[in-house]
């Protein structure tokens, strides 16, 4: 965090969200404690949890070279990422029809 970094983003973004390390003046205060500024903090956590099962995944290595080789990179890994999870919420139904048909069997 510095005054110049904030400023910049400020340009970038319509509401930029960097905490300030250390002690916060009031306004500072009165910024970090609004609550689309905890709302996008928040949201912040999530992307840091989808980067980390990204590289737990083998994505945390680009071997391809130039941008487009990157933008490449990245898009096939969300998309491996978002087939992950489909798999992931296809077995929890499959897990679920089957308990119910144990439960209609046991009744």
């Amino acid at each position: 965090h510095s005054p110049a970094n904030q400023q910049r983003l400020a340009e970038l973004v319509d509401f930029p969200v960097l905490p300030k390390k250390g002690k916060r003046s009031a306004t500072e205060l009165e910024r970090e404690h609004d609550p689309r500024f905890i709302a996008r903090r928040h949201q912040h956590s999530a992307v840091e949890s989808a980067i980390n099962a990204l590289e737990a995944h083998g994505l945390d290595r680009c071997p391809d070279h130039g941008i487009e080789g990157f933008r490449r990179y990245v898009a096939l890994a969300v998309v491996g990422r978002n087939v992950h999870r489909l798999g992931a919420i296809l077995l929890a139904q499959a897990a679920e029809v089957e308990r119910q048909r144990r439960r209609q069997r046991a009744a």
